[in-house]
């Protein structure tokens, strides 16, 4: 079972798609079918952590077969301890944007969710897939599902925003295969375990003289995903146009492909340049926190505020990463996971909101507590849990980014920190304006509350995001090793000693946080 869960997993929403393409237009049947085969999906899931082999740092549930002679390519797929929570991730979010679209999509219900189960095949695939042209075709395959479904059945310049999504992840990922050809024509694999230890051993020939393009090819991809600032002006547009389901999985899952990779690839892969361009990424994530948080700040529309607010909240994922410190990625890894829930619930409110007005403007509303108590609480305690309150998860994700952005360098940190107190401003400030007040309206006074089918999608939202906040060890202890594994010198750069690009020095734990076990402080060029 081990070895087969993984394409299980991975394949099993792409077999309901394949369903639901052969059944007929029959509207009831088609939301069952794609509701069933997205909660099997996330049941297969679960069996990565209940089966989960503790305190190994390694890749687990493994699976390598060749799939092509030639090139040389396998059928590899594996986790660790960092992408076996982004896959559990994905299995859990797309039931619930099931539900969610259960009566907001009207035309082409087969087709929605025939494009929303491929997505989740090709989502998964990326965060499985250890064959580095697996990666690729999986990484390339979310673009054309996510592009249909804002092109379909958003809104009203939804083609535009479609394009835009489209041609800037495409062109950015173009630099990524590039450098994955590199490897090839070195190594003559594209196996990331079979490259890690030959650049590790230091005997791939030209690694040293090319590894600089090599990290920017992964980097550019990676950062437009992300978006990091300044790639994130696709964001905005195709968060407003895209449907509810597509801005949950956007801001939930596909985002965070560009966060792992930064991790997986350029982290990994080439520490040396990593460290080096440390302090302008940086200083680029921390551009992208406040700049993010400001600009959501003055947001007419309430979409928008929230898709601004995932370039605040991604750049301190960046931040964490780029410390090089197990607070700061343990950080990162866990507020992937936040924001994948709480972004993700705040798009899902809104959704039900826009399903009963049809405007996403601000000041349409006003006084909603009065009619909606149900909703407006739900939407209160997710909106604590994106702001970072202490017991929910938002708290602790950021709190450890931060921990590690001071440990790293003081001005990372009180930088950092003040795009919470901004997160608190807009978030809290478009909660009163929604909620607080008199009933500006007359239409607003007679809005229904959450139905039984909305809050279903809800509170279990609701629910991990305090679960996580009060109960983060669960979580950690499976993170904690992977990233401590990854912030293991590798046998060439320790042989280098002082004269390599990077130096790992190690810190008594007297000096730092509880959890932080090195620091890496950049040395370029000493």
């Amino acid at each position: 079972m081990n070895e087969l869960i993984l394409t299980l997993i991975t394949f099993v929403p792409l077999a309901g798609a394949l369903v639901l393409m052969l059944m007929p237009r029959n509207d009831r049947a088609i939301k069952w079918t794609a509701l069933i085969v997205s909660i099997l999906a996330f049941v297969l899931s679960l069996h990565l952590p209940t089966h989960w082999t503790s305190g190994q740092p390694g890749f687990q549930f493994g699976i390598d077969h060749q799939w092509i002679a030639s090139p040389n390519i396998h059928y590899h797929l594996g986790v660790d301890g960092i992408s076996v929570w982004l896959v559990l991730l994905t299995t859990f979010l797309t039931p619930f944007c099931v539900l969610i679209s259960w009566n907001s999509v009207h035309g082409a219900l087969k087709e929605f969710f025939v494009l929303m189960l491929i997505l989740e095949t090709a989502m998964i695939g990326v965060f499985v897939s250890l064959d580095l042209f697996l990666f690729y075709v999986f990484w390339e395959a979310t673009l054309i599902p996510m592009a249909l479904m804002i092109g379909m059945y958003g809104h009203e310049r939804r083609i535009y925003a479609a394009v835009k999504f489209f041609l800037y992840t495409m062109v950015a990922s173009v630099f990524m295969l590039g450098s994955i050809i590199w490897f090839y024509v070195q190594t003559h694999s594209f196996d990331f375990v079979v490259i890690h230890n030959a650049i590790q051993s230091g005997s791939i020939a030209g690694f040293d003289g090319a590894a600089e393009f090599l990290f920017f090819g992964f980097f550019i991809a990676f950062a437009v995903k992300v978006p990091l600032f300044p790639f994130h002006t696709w964001l905005p547009d195709a968060h407003v146009e895209a449907p509810t389901a597509g801005s949950v999985l956007l801001a939930g899952v596909l985002l965070k492909m560009g966060t792992y990779g930064l991790l997986r690839f350029n982290l990994t892969l080439f520490p040396a340049q990593a460290h080096e361009h440390a302090p302008w990424i940086n200083t680029l994530a921390l551009i992208g926190i406040v700049y993010g948080a400001l600009v959501a700040l003055v947001q007419p529309n309430m979409k928008k505020l929230v898709a601004y607010s995932s370039v605040s909240h991604l750049g301190f994922c960046v931040l964490g990463i780029f410390t090089f410190t197990q607070a700061g990625i343990d950080g990162a890894v866990y507020q992937m996971l936040n924001h994948g829930i709480s972004t993700g619930a705040l798009f899902m409110l809104l959704g039900m909101l826009y399903d009963r007005r049809h405007t996403y403007e601000i000041k349409e509303y006003g006084g909603l507590a009065t009619p909606m108590p149900v909703y407006s609480t739900l939407f209160l305690m997710i909106t604590l849990s994106s702001v970072g309150l202490p017991l929910f998860n938002g708290f602790v994700g950021e709190f450890l980014v931060l921990s590690g952005a001071f440990s790293a360098w003081p001005w990372y940190g009180i930088i950092g920190t003040t795009g919470v107190i901004w997160s608190a401003g807009y978030l809290l400030w478009l909660y009163q304006r929604t909620f607080y007040g008199e009933v500006t309206k007359a239409v607003n006074a007679s809005l229904p509350d959450a139905n039984g089918r909305e809050r279903l999608s809800l509170i279990p939202m609701v629910a991990l995001a305090l679960i996580m906040g009060v109960a983060s060890p669960l979580w950690m202890r499976m993170i904690d090793p992977s990233v401590r594994h990854s912030l293991a010198p590798t046998p060439a750069t320790a042989s280098k000693g002082p004269t390599a690009n990077t130096r790992m020095i190690a810190t008594s734990k007297s000096s730092i946080p509880p959890g932080v076990t090195a620091r890496v402080v950049s040395k370029a060029g000493k």
